[in-house]
């Protein structure tokens, strides 16, 4: 590529996280390994570091649609991945964006609670989620709490994980990426990725540490491979692996034993 071609780019809007483990920071580290040009909207500030989450505060709507805007005046946004969206307002703002300017792709992490178990979305929100924002992302990627929010009942087993899918196709979902780490006694973590008619495997041997940023990077990774041309399954098998490869190679820089995920170590070759 030459400096007078723009290269493609992915917009993550979703919140800030001051410990550089999740959020924004994971996701523009996700893109740079993957060498796609990042971009960033704030929707949320957090005072967080790997013990939890202490403060979040959400910024002026005004002021995210400003961002948003920015964006995609300047740059060739070809996916758009989101993250914490804390308010019904910040939801709705976002979602009168992106049907403005419909994008290609557009990654939908339904971000509700943190690893900590701190609760990221205000429950005035889900409905605003499930109506705004569910019907227009290319691929939903919810862990099983999530999905058990969206469609108000547990996901219990790999069985129910599959039945899960039918759940989230009626809500309007049009691909998912449902992720079954919060499974208990399985040796291997197995994510489903689904559309309509069709069901697909991703497993992983499960590593047995405590993790942060996992959700927001296997979003995050999914916008990159697609706007490098990759299909929806292909994006998701490959960003499965990214995750796993940069779980393996994780470090703790923090004074808890939660691991952060080494973006550049597991960047994908080639």
């Amino acid at each position: 590529m030459t400096p007078s071609q723009r290269p493609p780019s992915a917009l993550t809007i979703a919140g800030s996280d001051s410990g550089g483990g999740a959020g924004i920071q994971a996701d523009l580290k996700t893109f740079a390994a993957h060498r796609v040009h990042g971009l960033s909207a704030i929707a949320a500030l957090t005072a967080q570091h790997t013990r939890g989450v202490t403060a979040v505060h959400v910024p002026d709507i005004g002021f995210l649609r400003a961002q948003i805007d920015a964006c995609f005046e300047d740059f060739d946004v070809r996916a758009v991945k989101l993250g914490m969206l804390a308010t019904a307002e910040v939801i709705v703002a976002v979602a009168d964006a992106l049907a403005h300017y419909r994008p290609e792709y557009i990654v939908l992490d339904p971000v509700m609670v943190a690893t900590s178990g701190a609760r990221l979305l205000e429950p005035s929100a889900l409905d605003a989620l499930r109506t705004r924002l569910l019907p227009q992302a290319s691929v939903i990627t919810p862990n099983l709490p999530e999905a058990e929010l969206l469609l108000g009942h547990a996901i219990a087993d790999r069985d129910a994980m599959r039945d899960a899918l039918d759940g989230l196709f009626a809500l309007g979902a049009r691909a998912v990426l449902l992720k079954g780490g919060h499974l208990p006694g399985d040796s291997d973590v197995v994510d489903l990725f689904a559309q309509p008619g069709s069901v697909r495997e991703i497993a992983h041997p499960r590593l047995q540490v405590d993790a942060h940023g996992t959700g927001c990077t296997l979003a995050s990774a999914v916008a990159a491979n697609l706007c490098m041309g990759q299909s929806l399954e292909a994006s998701s098998t490959a960003a499965a692996d990214y995750v796993h490869r940069a779980l393996q190679q994780g470090y703790r820089p923090g004074l808890s034993e939660v691991l952060v995920l080494d973006h550049f170590g597991a960047a994908p070759h080639g």
